[in-house]
């Protein structure tokens, strides 16, 4: 299966057709030698990025770090531009996530020539690695990367309902060891005992700030029981919608049969496609 190409080509021959064809189809020999090219710039500048903090390494090969990232941001500009001038709606492309994304991705480097710490901020071109799915056709995963977000979202309102709990549960009980402790121990004040709430509840447990009085002590004991309970719900309740969504893509719209296989592409019954 070949995935369609995000836009269309501009409606001439010549050079931009031939550079439509390497920038953007992946079906060609030399587009994906091409977006394989990129793939493995992009790794190889991520590398570089987190190698760079370290650092000794920075010390001893700061100037080569600079140039090698001045050479591979040099390269993605002029793809940038490439795309934008050999495509037929240059707003559509700009504006759209991948475009976003292919400008976020050179734009901090040319940043840091003034702010030097926005360096690092081009570490997001790793989203770029998301194209993966169009250079080697996996369509089918993109299929289940929509059912997991279809669940989601279907779940979204008992999840905000459920934050929204957790919110005032968090607070009642950082308020309440603020004044078991007194004030003392760490709990210096309400917004640092509901940090310590938080901590405690999602079982991180960093042990920075802790109880010393009795009461203290068996209020982070309820805490800390509520919290293996807590981890449960949010997980079963995108469970169940993952069940629902499941049950629910296998069904067949022409006769309703809902005993068809995980893998089928057919109702069993009818033999109308199901996905």
């Amino acid at each position: 299966m070949k995935i369609k190409p995000e836009f269309d080509l501009i409606p001439e021959d010549g050079w931009r057709k031939k550079i439509y064809e390497v920038v953007y189809l992946s079906n060609t020999k030399a587009g994906k030698t091409f977006d394989i090219f990129l793939l493995s710039l992009i790794l190889i500048s991520t590398v570089l990025l987190m190698v760079e903090t370290i650092p000794i390494i920075n010390l001893q090969y700061r100037t080569e770090f600079y140039y090698a990232e001045f050479f591979i941001t040099l390269i993605f500009t002029i793809e940038y531009i490439l795309r934008i001038i050999c495509v037929k709606d240059r707003e559509e492309y700009i504006f759209s996530p991948l475009g976003v994304i292919d400008f976020l991705s050179i734009i901090p480097f040319y940043i840091s020539l003034f702010f030097p710490v926005w360096h690092f901020v081009a570490i997001i071109r790793m989203l770029r690695m998301l194209r993966i799915f169009r250079i080697f056709n996996l369509a089918d995963y993109m299929h289940d990367g929509r059912f997991i977000v279809s669940a989601l979202k279907h779940s979204s309102r008992k999840i905000y309902i459920f934050l929204l709990f957790m919110v005032i549960f968090i607070v009642l009980i950082g308020s309440l060891m603020y004044v078991v402790e007194g004030g003392k121990n760490g709990f210096s004040s309400i917004p640092q005992s509901v940090y310590w709430a938080v901590v405690t509840i999602t079982t991180v447990g960093y042990g920075d700030i802790s109880p010393a009085t009795p009461l203290g002590k068996m209020l982070s004991i309820i805490v800390m029981l509520c919290g293996y309970s807590i981890i449960a719900v949010p997980t079963g309740i995108v469970t169940s919608e993952f069940r629902k969504q499941k049950k629910n893509n296998f069904n067949c719209k022409r006769c309703g049969n809902d005993d068809n296989d995980e893998n089928a592409r057919f109702c069993k019954i009818c033999g109308e496609k199901i996905i």
